[in-house]
């Protein structure tokens, strides 16, 4: 800029219709609803959870959490009940909340988060301590079993809502508290003599430390964050050593033992990593922190390392819906090209945090594979872990359900048929919650005298300068994007925009109603902007593509997938009265939109009459095989909804991959 200061964005108004149904849910039921059930103030049924440890709940599997946080503090009196980090479930809600308050006022549940607040001040040791299981169950334990604690897990959650809430609020408190955590971590953890030499087994610190310092500026939390990220790994016995000294017999889950070091990303240092492993959701919290990290040191080593990680993640081990983690063993990474669509894990948490990565990555490099992955989660892989009316969510997201296989299959049981209330490890819940209630932080990067506008949803943003961006948008069912800039101070900057993978190959761009040729790299193009009203138009290519899967994909051979826009579509029962693996989709089908107000909150359809399905013949005497016998099809027609959408209807069979 000509004055030679920095761009900033003082506030984002989200207008979309699409998101401002989703963002007013999460304020007016999903944030009271969650906050009933942390209180344990309304009976949550769950017909199936396959995720509660039942030797951690006294009974019935209630939530508890804040009536941990109330014993641990010594209102009441009582046992810790649920997992050991079931404080987060509190402190997830919490930073959910501190968003909302921000687009939605609203005095009583202010009331209730500052409550809240004093309640986790209360709980919190003098020293900045605080775990509620192990204050109350086992307060000498304290640090001596971090592989499976997550007690520097939980504090880092805190530390998120902590920083969150202050901002939205101005709550000082609820800064202080998140200082007096980190500050004990200080005390307790790093390089000096008499501290502890290593780090938590389930990675979230490390992102929060750098929240924390990039609102208060104090170096010492920067420096604890690098030695968490680089200590990782250093010893691979350092956890071992630890369980040994604490009682081998003394593990929360004796069955990973068998995982390895590995599980936890921490098998050696981020630097000799190439690969995502392990607990998927432990991988990419470590991969959020590190990029934070890399890219606020620039440290080349540590961006390397961010790089590595994110290819290996995004090239070869990521779902056509965002999802990441193959496996129900471990909820974890297997091997690359491995993408199974029928015991898939793809946990919601691990899809949140592919979103985070991927806004750390954005935000060092203006690279449109970085943004197209945030747009692939928030239209897809992370929405999907809630029902369209904010109540019921998904831990699993699988492409492919067969209700008979999920109630019925051994490997197939964490497959659920349907949003369930609530979970004995409920992570999943209030993570996508807090997603979308911060979803106006994901829509703009600036670095120096350039602003990247890479996602579309229509909003209206301020920045310094006087600069006002506002975005007219109806994506996901429209492509055409309008962004009406008002510069009264004439300054001069870079308007920069995504041009996402799915619409590359097709796309034109207008500055003032007139068509430019643009200058595009790594799939973004730059403007230049002077004057003090400029009008750009971006026209997006939203017909309807065949996706198919790398060859190396075995799962998805002579399969193909169905994507308009940024939304991926899949087939349900309740629309196609054959079984799903019947239908043929022919060499290049043609498909029809329709977009109906007042189908699952109003969504896009597509329909192809190109499509052929199978002839059920019995075969000769009830045999399981026949020979030289060719099947027989006969023309139909198949209808497609947003895979978000999905399991919010009657229960039936769901398929995102179809036959070619």
């Amino acid at each position: 800029m000509a004055n030679g200061q920095n761009l900033l964005c003082e506030k984002v108004k989200i207008t979309s219709n699409f998101w401002n149904r989703y963002r007013k849910l999460v304020a007016k039921t999903v944030i009271p609803y969650q906050y009933n059930t942390l209180n344990d103030n309304i009976d949550v049924k769950l017909n199936k959870d396959a995720f509660a440890d039942m030797r951690f709940y006294d009974g019935k599997i209630k939530s508890h959490a804040i009536e941990n946080l109330k014993i641990a503090a010594g209102i009441t009196q009582g046992k810790h009940s649920g997992m050991n980090f079931q404080d987060t479930d509190v402190y997830k809600w919490l930073e959910a909340a501190a968003y909302t308050l921000k687009y939605y006022p609203n005095q009583d549940l202010q009331k209730k988060t500052d409550d809240i607040v004093e309640l986790i001040g209360q709980a919190q040791e003098e020293d900045g301590y605080l775990s509620t299981i192990f204050q109350i169950n086992m307060p000498k334990r304290k640090f001596k079993r971090l592989q499976q604690s997550h007690e520097l897990y939980s504090m880092g959650h805190y530390i998120e809502a902590g920083v969150a809430y202050y901002e939205a609020t101005n709550n000082g408190k609820a800064l202080e508290i998140a200082k007096k955590m980190a500050d004990c971590l200080d005390e307790n953890f790093g390089p000096e003599s008499g501290k502890i030499h290593g780090a938590g087994g389930h990675p979230e610190i490390e992102l929060a430390l750098m929240r924390l310092y990039e609102t208060t500026n104090e170096k010492k939390y920067l420096e604890l964050t690098k030695y968490f990220v680089c200590e990782r790994g250093k010893d691979p016995e350092f956890y071992d050593k630890q369980n040994v000294e604490d009682g081998i017999d003394n593990d929360f889950w004796p069955e990973l033992k068998e995982y390895g070091e590995g599980y936890y990303f921490a098998d050696k240092p981020v630097t000799e990593q190439d690969t995502a492993h392990g607990h998927a959701v432990r991988c990419v919290y470590f991969c959020v922190g590190l990029a934070h990290l890399a890219r606020v040191t620039r440290d080349k080593e540590l961006l390397d390392a961010s790089k590595r990680l994110w290819k290996d993640i995004v090239k070869k081990q990521m779902y056509i819906t965002g999802n990441v983690g193959q496996t129900q063993r471990g909820e974890a990474f297997t091997t690359d090209y491995d993408l199974p669509n029928d015991t898939v894990y793809g946990e919601t948490c691990a899809s949140v945090a592919m979103t985070f990565f991927a806004k750390q990555m954005i935000a060092d490099n203006f690279n449109s594979e970085y943004a197209d992955v945030i747009e692939k989660e928030i239209f897809n892989g992370a929405l999907s872990g809630m029902s369209i009316d904010g109540t019921n969510y998904f831990y699993v997201n699988p492409l492919f359900m067969n209700p008979i296989e999920s109630k019925d299959g051994h490997d197939k049981k964490h497959i659920l048929t349907r949003r369930q209330p609530w979970f004995g490890t409920a992570c999943c819940p209030a993570n996508i919650t807090r997603l979308i209630a911060s979803l106006d932080q994901y829509l703009y990067e600036i670095k120096g005298d350039t602003i990247l506008a890479h996602q579309y949803i229509a909003n209206i943003a301020k920045f310094s300068d006087d600069i006002i961006i506002e975005q007219e948008s109806n994506l996901p069912w429209e492509g055409e994007v309008v962004f009406n800039i008002e510069n009264p101070n004439k300054k001069d900057f870079k308007f920069a925009l995504r041009i996402p993978n799915w619409s590359k190959n097709n796309f034109k761009i207008y500055v003032d109603n007139k068509a430019i040729k643009p200058n595009v790299t790594e799939g973004v193009c730059y403007l230049d902007i002077k004057d003090s009203s400029v009008k750009v138009t971006l026209v997006l290519d939203m017909d309807t593509h065949i996706i198919r899967a790398n060859e190396k994909v075995r799962q998805d051979i002579d399969q193909v997938a169905v994507q308009r826009g940024p939304i991926v579509y899949c087939a349900e029962s309740a629309d196609n009265k054959d079984d799903l693996w019947d239908y043929k989709l022919e060499e290049e089908p043609q498909f029809s939109f329709r977009y109906e107000k007042d189908l699952l909150g109003g969504v896009g359809k597509l329909i192809t009459n190109d499509v052929k399905v199978l002839k059920k013949e019995e075969f000769d005497d009830g045999e399981l095989y026949s020979f030289d016998k060719k099947n027989k099809y006969h023309s139909s027609q198949l209808t497609l909804i947003p895979y978000y959408a999905w399991a919010n209807r009657e229960e039936g069979q769901m398929s995102v991959w179809l036959h070619e």
